[in-house]
């Protein structure tokens, strides 16, 4: 009966054993694909060589947190969520920072996002990119991120009129559309009272400034 049992034991402590190792260090259950989701303008090329992840390498000891850190090197990605997909894929789902403006700098233009990000710079200005001018480019600053939030807040009718937003505050963005006309926006405070009466007065009224800094008392010269 002892060695029957010490049979049993020694029997499952292989199979345990080898289950380990075809788990943890085995190549059978190693990363054979790496499925990117949801990049449209990151080649799936670049996440992958950017990921670090050798073919084969045991999928269950792959740092998933490294991965993500790796991949988030690419500045045009706002997120990344990498996951185990066995037997033996790796998946990382990421999401694209969105291009909202630009700021001239040295000669070309730095394209940013809606949190002041630098995604990439360009020798030109991108033709559907306002212009964006601060004194103080740079991530978090109040006058620029004010701004930002005042594009992103624009209905579309009016966005595609925009060449240049100025901000020298938070409470002082202005509006340059591409006829000439002038917009006097304020804060981003109230976003969706002054796009829908800016809206609207863009269609009805022919001026040269439109204030819209205070939807209550709107002025037009």
């Amino acid at each position: 009966m002892k060695a029957r049992t010490a049979f049993l034991v020694l029997l499952t402590a292989g199979v345990v054993g080898t289950a380990a190792w075809l788990v943890f260090f085995s190549p059978v259950l190693g990363v054979r694909s790496i499925e990117i989701v949801g990049n449209l303008t990151v080649p799936s090329e670049r996440i992958k060589q950017q990921a670090g992840v050798a073919d084969l390498h045991p999928l269950a000891t792959v740092d998933l947190a490294g991965v993500q850190s790796r991949v988030l090197g690419i500045r045009q990605l706002a997120s990344a969520k990498v996951d185990r997909v066995w037997p033996g894929t790796l998946k990382i789902e990421v999401v694209e920072r969105e291009p909202l403006a630009a700021i001239a700098a040295g000669g070309k233009f730095a394209v940013v996002d809606k949190q002041g990000v630098v995604i990439e710079i360009k020798s030109a200005l991108p033709p559907l990119l306002p212009l964006l001018k601060v004194d103080r480019p740079a991530e978090g600053d109040p006058a620029m991120m004010a701004a930002l939030q005042v594009i992103q807040a624009l209905p579309d009718q009016v966005a595609s009129k925009v060449r240049e937003v100025r901000a020298g505050t938070a409470e002082g963005v202005t509006l340059e559309l591409s006829d000439g006309r002038t917009v006097v926006w304020g804060g981003p405070d109230r976003p969706k009272e002054k796009a829908r009466i800016l809206a609207s007065l863009l269609k009805r009224e022919k001026a040269a400034i439109y204030d819209v800094s205070s939807p209550d008392v709107v002025t037009l010269k």
